[in-house]
């Protein structure tokens, strides 16, 4: 018995691909449910060609997992039918069509959150500057637009670009 997906006949046991399942090397299950290293997917190339739709619809997820040029291309060039590709949809995480409000380095930011500057800013109308690394608690996002928050500094509300803000 070997790996259904890369071909290795060590550590093979059933992996389920619901509500069938494949034969899968250890390495394969654990990268499967954990980080995806690109250099060991290379089998992809041949097993989303496979004739077995289990294994078409993992390799099909497992490649919309990878971002690695290669990947990419093999996924616009795979063809599934189309219950297989319906059945291998099933299984992704449903993506947000919204934009989300995200800090600097790109961290998600929600109603309640506290961020700390990373610069110092004129406060344009108040007459001061609110300084490097000060604590904004209990920020609340602005509805519609995703590049700023609204937070107190000095007992100011003020709105501030979340470009020049990191999440505490």
């Amino acid at each position: 018995m070997s790996c259904s997906l890369c071909g290795s006949d060590t550590d093979v046991a059933a992996f389920d691909v619901p509500p069938e399942s494949i034969d899968a090397c250890s390495t394969c299950r654990t990268q499967i449910v954990g980080d995806l290293d690109p250099k060991h997917w290379f089998c992809l190339q041949e097993s989303i060609w496979s004739e077995v739709p289990a294994v078409q619809v993992l390799s099909w997820r497992l490649l919309h997992r990878l971002s690695d040029p290669w990947a990419v291309e093999l996924l616009e060039s795979a063809w599934l039918e189309d219950d297989t590709l319906a059945w291998a949809k099933e299984g992704l995480p449903v993506e947000d069509d919204e934009p989300t409000t995200v800090d600097s380095n790109g961290t998600r930011l929600a109603d309640g959150d506290s961020v700390t500057l990373i610069r110092d800013l004129d406060v344009k109308g108040a007459g001061f500057t609110a300084k490097r690394g000060t604590l904004v608690k209990n920020i609340r996002l602005v509805e519609g637009d995703v590049g700023h928050i609204e937070g107190k500094v000095n007992k100011t509300a003020i709105f501030l670009k979340t470009q020049f803000l990191k999440k505490a």
